[in-house]
């Protein structure tokens, strides 16, 4: 398969960015896109904020998956956010059969001290419920039924909310965190298949940015290390970007210096009483816009220039919401996002 430029059979799509960027509007837009005909997604959140479900206009999503929202062609959408105290609960559960004692430890508040003292744990446990949810089958959803390699998947695609580029880092570096805290056992072995899984080609990531010098650093930052880390970066997502009609204008803004007199007279024949000082005004705020144009211009360059697919989403005035979502992931499926 062909993933928009990257050759690979990705099934694990890590959508991160710099805070502020939309990375949750495009991990739902992802999801949504790749639901084809016939297919399940599902939609992960990590960070305990419920942005899924506000994009998405839904019930707070749980612990349990749960159908959130339909694909482009028919397929489903469903949402899961990920809650460190109940990868817990089922870990143990999955390793030491504690059973019901998980519950009780959970109630007295061990959960929360063993994750906190140990935030490394944490991380692992969080891509542990990834790990399982992209390797499950299947018959792995039928209760007493045991998955085998040849069952078709539980999921066609995992899609990851993660956590901004500043701590997505940290947070995929699963091994590395446990180095000196479990050299061996369960937990270390669990960290070793997530890390197998994290740098193998069923897995990308995917950065998201604003047409800005802070978001554009940070995302070349993060391609530079990411890359270093054996991690296979996928495509490159510049979100709101200026509609074409705009950037026309702008285009033949910066061709043709705004003549006053002429400005003055256009807007006085319909009806606009002008002054020196707003002439002077519009004068600079198109100078203003002009130089944004360039701006932006130099930025998508870095971006293109870091050598991985780039996709282009569009600002969206009417503000974020499911209408909005849909459109996105139309938008990511006309630039081959979900093509075989």
């Amino acid at each position: 398969m062909t993933w928009h430029g990257v050759t690979t059979d990705p099934r694990l799509h890590i959508v991160t960015g710099k805070g502020g960027t939309g990375k949750t509007t495009v991990a739902a837009s992802l999801a949504t896109a790749l639901a084809q005909e016939g297919q399940r997604v599902l939609l992960v959140e990590t960070e305990e904020r419920q942005g899924i479900s506000q994009v998405l206009d839904v019930a707070p999503l749980g612990t349990q998956e749960e159908e959130v929202a339909a694909g482009l062609d028919g397929g489903q959408v469903w949402g899961l956010s990920i809650e460190a105290g109940a990868a817990l609960v089922e870990y143990l559960r999955l390793f030491y059969r504690l059973g019901r004692a998980g519950d009780l430890l959970h109630k007295m508040g061990a959960i929360e001290f063993a994750t906190t003292i140990a935030p490394g744990v944490r991380d692992v446990l969080i891509g542990g419920k990834i790990y399982e949810s992209v390797r499950r089958t299947t018959a792995g959803r039928a209760p007493g039924r045991r998955s085998r390699s040849e069952d078709p998947p539980a999921y066609d695609a995992v899609v990851l909310d993660a956590p901004p580029t500043g701590r997505v880092g940290r947070f995929l570096d699963v091994t590395g965190q446990l180095a000196d805290l479990a050299r061996v056992g369960p937990i270390r072995h669990q960290a070793d298949a997530i890390h197998q899984l994290l740098h193998s080609d069923t897995t990308l990531v995917h950065l998201v940015t604003l047409l800005e010098q802070l978001p554009v650093q940070e995302t070349l930052d993060a391609v530079e290390s990411l890359t270093s880390e054996g991690l296979q970066v996928g495509a490159l997502i510049v979100n709101q970007a200026r509609d074409a009609g705009v950037r026309a204008s702008l285009d033949l803004v910066a061709e043709q210096a705004p003549d006053p007199a002429r400005l003055a007279e256009q807007l006085e024949s319909v009806g606009i009483r002008t002054s020196a000082a707003m002439i002077s005004g519009l004068e600079q705020t198109a100078a203003e816009a002009v130089q944004r144009r360039d701006l932006e211009a130099s930025l998508e360059d870095a971006v293109v220039a870091a050598g991985r697919p780039v996709l282009v989403l569009p600002h969206l005035p009417e503000g974020v919401g499911p209408d909005a979502v849909r459109r996105l992931a139309a938008e990511l499926a006309a630039q081959g996002v979900a093509s075989a």
